[in-house]
C-alpha cells in the first residue's frame, strides 16, 4: 500500500494512519471488519466536501463495510425548518460522492440497533460517539473515536493502528460507581451520567457501575453510553453482570483494587433535574433526539401522544433512522405522532441541524426540554436554555403549554 500498488488514494490514507499511530505510540496496525464515519455537511464543511470530491474523482473506493451517521438535513422538511436549499444541494452531493465510493448512507447513530450488531472483540473503526461507547461496552467490541478522514482510512485500507481501546490495558474499570437507586426513565439514566462524565472527563476514564438492581434494557444502556461520552468524553464502561467483560467487579477492574468510589442515590438524580432552571417560563421546543429514537422508543412516544395535540405555537421534533421509520409507519405509530402533530425527521439529529442558532432565534425558542441527558449538553453550543426531563412530563409539557 506504501508504495502506491493499490493506489494513490490507499497510499496517502495509510500514511494518515501511520501518523496517527506514531503519535499515540502503537506497535502495530490490527485489521478491522466494520466502520461509521462522520459525514454531513454542517459538520465537514465546504472543505471536507472538496475533500470528499477530490477522493472519489481519485478512485478512492472502501474495501470494508462503512456507514454514515446522522445528516443535518431532512430533505423533507428544508423549507418547513427554514434551512439553506445551497447547504441542502451540497449535502446530496456529499452522499453522492459517498455513495460512489462505495459508503452505505445509513444516516443513524444507532446502527448498532439498526444495521450492524458488532460481536465480541470484533475490530472496528467507528466515530460517533454514542455508538463508539455502546461498541466497547455492551458488545464488547474495541474502537476508538475515530475522526471523520481517519474512519474513511481504515474503510480504505482495512485496517488501524492498535492504541486506546484496542489495548486490554485501556479497558478495565478505573473507578467503581455504585447505584443506590433504581433508574426507570431514559431520562434518570442520563442524569447519572452527567454527574458521572461530569466528575471525571478523561477519554481513558472508565466507569464500573454495580448494584444495578434490575438489568436495563437495550435503549436505558443507550442514552447511558451517549451522556457519559458526551459529558465525560468516555469510551467505555462496564456494569457488574450486564456488559460482556464485567462478570464480576474485580473482573471489570481486571484484577485491580482501586480506591475510587462515587455513590449514585435517589437524592443526586433529583437534585439534576432540579438544577435545571427556566428564566423565561417558556416550553415551545420538545425533542426527542440524540440518539435517534428506536422503534420501541418510537412506540412508547405513540402511546403517549396518542388522542393528544401539541400545544398551539409549540415544536415537537422526534428524530430517527430510515429503518426505524419506515417500520414505525407500517405499524401505525408514525400516524399517531404526526396526528398529534409532532414532526418526525428521518436521518438527522437535532444538535447538527445546518441553521440551528438561526432557526432557534426565528422561531423564538430559547429552551430546548429533552428527554435526552446528551443533547441536553451538546445543543447549549446553539444558546439554548436546555432542560433535561423524563419522556413522559416532555410529553405532558409539549400538549399543555406550561412547564413545571
Amino acid at each position: 500500500m506504501l508504495r502506491g500498488k493499490r493506489g494513490e488514494p490507499v497510499r496517502r490514507a495509510l500514511r494518515l494512519q501511520f501518523e496517527v499511530g506514531k503519535f499515540y505510540g502503537a506497535r502495530r496496525f490490527v485489521p478491522v471488519s466494520n466502520v461509521h464515519m462522520m459525514g454531513d455537511i454542517e459538520v465537514m464543511g465546504d472543505g471536507g466536501l472538496d475533500h470528499l470530491q477530490r477522493l472519489a474523482q481519485s478512485g478512492a473506493r472502501c474495501r470494508v463495510p462503512i456507514t454514515t451517521n446522522a445528516r443535518c438535513f431532512d430533505f423533507a422538511h428544508v423549507e418547513r425548518l427554514g434551512q439553506d436549499a445551497g447547504e441542502a444541494a451540497k449535502e446530496r452531493r456529499l452522499i453522492g460522492c459517498l455513495r460512489e465510493m462505495n459508503v452505505v448512507t445509513t444516516d443513524t447513530c444507532i446502527n448498532y440497533q439498526t444495521v450492524y450488531q458488532p460481536h465480541f472483540g470484533e475490530r472496528l473503526a467507528w466515530g460517533d460517539t454514542g455508538t463508539v461507547i455502546w461498541a466497547n461496552s455492551v458488545c464488547g467490541a474495541r474502537t476508538n473515536f475515530e475522526s471523520g478522514p481517519a474512519a474513511m482510512a481504515a474503510a480504505m485500507t482495512g485496517r488501524v493502528p492498535e492504541y486506546g481501546f484496542h489495548l486490554d490495558r485501556h479497558r478495565r474499570g478505573t473507578f467503581v460507581v455504585e447505584v443506590a437507586t433504581e433508574l426507570k426513565d431514559f431520562a434518570e439514566w442520563g442524569a447519572m451520567a452527567k454527574l458521572v462524565g461530569e466528575s471525571h472527563q478523561s477519554y481513558f476514564a472508565v466507569p464500573v457501575f454495580a448494584g444495578v438492581k434490575q438489568a436495563p434494557v437495550a435503549d436505558q444502556l443507550k442514552h447511558l453510553g451517549a451522556a457519559l461520552a458526551s459529558y465525560g468524553s468516555m469510551a467505555m464502561y462496564h456494569m457488574v453482570g450486564v456488559t460482556p467483560e464485567a462478570p464480576t467487579l474485580r473482573a471489570a477492574l481486571g484484577g485491580r483494587r482501586t480506591g475510587r468510589r462515587m455513590r449514585i442515590t435517589r437524592a443526586d438524580i433529583e437534585r439534576v433535574f432540579a438544577g435545571y432552571r427556566n428564566p423565561d417560563g417558556s416550553c415551545n421546543f420538545v425533542v426527542f433526539s440524540g440518539p435517534q429514537q428506536s422503534l420501541l422508543e418510537m412506540k412508547q412516544l405513540a402511546e403517549l401522544f396518542d388522542g393528544r395535540r401539541v400545544h398551539a405555537g409549540t415544536t415537537v421534533l422526534v428524530t430517527t433512522a430510515n429503518s426505524v421509520l419506515a417500520s414505525a409507519r407500517a405499524l401505525g405509530y408514525a400516524q399517531k405522532l404526526e396526528a398529534a402533530g409532532v414532526a418526525i425527521l428521518e436521518g438527522v439529529c437535532v444538535y447538527i441541524l445546518q441553521n440551528l442558532t438561526r432557526m432557534r432565534a426565528a422561531n423564538g425558542w430559547t429552551n430546548m426540554i429533552s428527554n435526552s441527558a446528551k443533547i441536553v449538553n451538546t445543543i447549549t453550543a446553539h444558546k439554548f436554555n436546555t432542560i433535561l426531563r423524563r419522556t413522559h412530563e416532555c410529553v405532558e409539557i409539549a400538549c399543555t403549554g406550561v412547564f413545571r
